[in-house]
């Protein structure tokens, strides 16, 4: 067999029958059932799962009509609408065959049968089988995401005017097809607005797929996202659609596309501009109908500057450019934000806080969150976690990159140069309260050469 059946019930008054098949198809099927009175199918339907159902169409009571097979095809069918069912019979009428197809069964074989022949019928019903529980989990998985991504929506919060205008560009270029580029700092919710916009499109009940091009090898690059053939390279051991591919007829939502080498920008530019794709070891092209977000937290346009970004790359991604302004230049949402992700973390750790006190938003406003978003919630939950409170104080919340109250440097805990960079980094960005560009100046760096560093260290 060429589809492998885990396990198969065979239903039949024949007790020679049974035995026969039994012997056959242990050999080819992990569990073989056999039940000779049809009335215990519903015990065996509640107690087992079965990939195939062989069930006779004719018990003792009526040798001819076929009306035993046809009740119990039904009552099968009441309970597991996906069932494969094949219905044997030691009478070829070709009017019953029909008038089982049209009633559920999957096939219809003559006993005595031909061993090749029902192994072959079995493979194919086996095949039929797998593709019902692949559909259930495609719609069980989309069902998920799709609640998911709505409840990510309403993460969206603010009432600012800076935040503002980010929902009226919203607003006008989701019901186009136009690429978008969103640039912003990490943790200011590039991906939920990348999200947001395929919600609100034309294209919302089709795939969203993101790929972090930041964590892309340049060896995975062609894999990942144009896809490949089975025996494509080492490990390719079967046949794989690409993240375009995938994403065809949907958005498809490149993050961190400024960390990608010149070399790998060259390869997605040629896709974009085609819209098409290879996959590897194959010289076939595929089309792909894609609406193209992209977003990054590094400044691609001096990046351009230095030759670290093509030009028109950057001229294909960013037909329409969101900017999303960081925390510390919206800080009139900060009452909102913090009420809302109290909320969140108050139900999800069965804590009694109501929301937060003013001296607490007045202490939240004054710091200058390089984190964002991102950095705020996370605060949120830990003083959630540690507070007694009613409502969230001021000695609740802790910040990672506070400022120290006194000039002088403690002894660093490490002299490994990777942790003292990060120190540095992090007190440099603190002391000018999150403005890269001045915290780059003082560390003799370039603001691109900072937000690589940013990014490795997750600041």
């Amino acid at each position: 067999m060429e589809e492998k059946v885990d396990k198969i019930l065979i239903v039949d008054d024949d007790e020679d029958v049974l035995l026969a098949a039994k012997m056959l198809l242990k050999r080819h099927i992990k569990e073989v059932v056999i039940e000779k009175d049809p009335r215990r199918i519903p015990f065996l339907l509640n107690n087992h799962a079965f990939d195939v159902i062989l069930l006779d169409m004719n018990f003792s009571q009526d040798t001819t009509s076929g009306k035993e097979g046809f009740y119990w095809l039904e009552q099968i069918l009441e309970r597991d609408s996906q069932a494969v069912v094949i219905l044997i019979t030691a009478f070829g009428d070709v009017e019953m065959a029909v008038s089982a197809l049209k009633a559920g069964a999957t096939d219809f074989v003559l006993k005595p049968w031909q061993n090749e022949k029902l192994l072959a019928t079995l493979s194919s019903a086996a095949r039929l089988k797998k593709s019902y529980k692949e559909v259930s989990q495609l719609k069980q998985t989309s069902k998920t995401l799709q609640a998911d991504i709505s409840k990510a929506f309403k993460d969206i919060i603010g009432e600012s005017d800076a935040i503002g205008k980010v929902f009226k560009l919203i607003d006008k270029v989701a019901a186009t097809d136009a690429n978008v580029l969103i640039l912003g700092e990490n943790g200011t919710g590039k991906e939920m607005v990348a999200r947001t916009i395929h919600q609100k499109s034309l294209r919302r009940d089709m795939p969203f797929i993101g790929v972090d091009m930041g964590a892309l090898t340049e060896s995975l690059f062609e894999s990942e996202l144009f896809g490949h053939k089975k025996g494509a390279f080492t490990d390719a051991k079967e046949d794989r659609a690409g993240r375009f591919e995938v994403a065809s007829g949907g958005t498809l939502f490149l993050d961190e596309i400024g960390n990608l080498s010149p070399p790998l920008q060259s390869k997605l530019l040629t896709a974009i501009q085609s819209r098409k794709i290879t996959r590897i070891g194959t010289h076939q092209e595929i089309p792909v109908d894609i609406r193209l977000i992209s977003a990054a937290n590094m400044p691609v346009y001096e990046m351009v500057k230095e030759n670290a970004f093509r030009q028109d790359l950057l001229y294909r991604i960013n037909t329409i450019e969101i900017q999303l302004p960081p925390l510390r230049e919206r800080m009139e949402d900060m009452e909102m934000l913090a009420n809302h992700f109290v909320k969140m973390y108050a139900n999800k750790y069965r804590k009694s806080i109501d929301g937060v006190a003013a001296s607490t938003v007045s202490k939240l406003r004054k710091y200058p969150w390089p984190g964002n978003i991102r950095e705020l919630q996370h605060a949120i939950e830990r003083a959630v976690i540690m507070s007694d409170n009613n409502q969230l104080m001021p000695e609740d919340v802790f910040f990672l990159a506070q400022k120290p109250e006194a000039d002088v440097s403690p002894e660093p805990d490490s002299y490994n140069l990777e942790d003292m960079e990060k120190a540095i980094i992090r007190k440099v960005v603190s002391k000018y309260e999150g403005n890269l560009s001045k915290a780059a100046e003082e560390l003799g760096l370039t603001r691109a050469s900072l937000y690589r560093r940013l990014e490795k260290y997750d600041l």
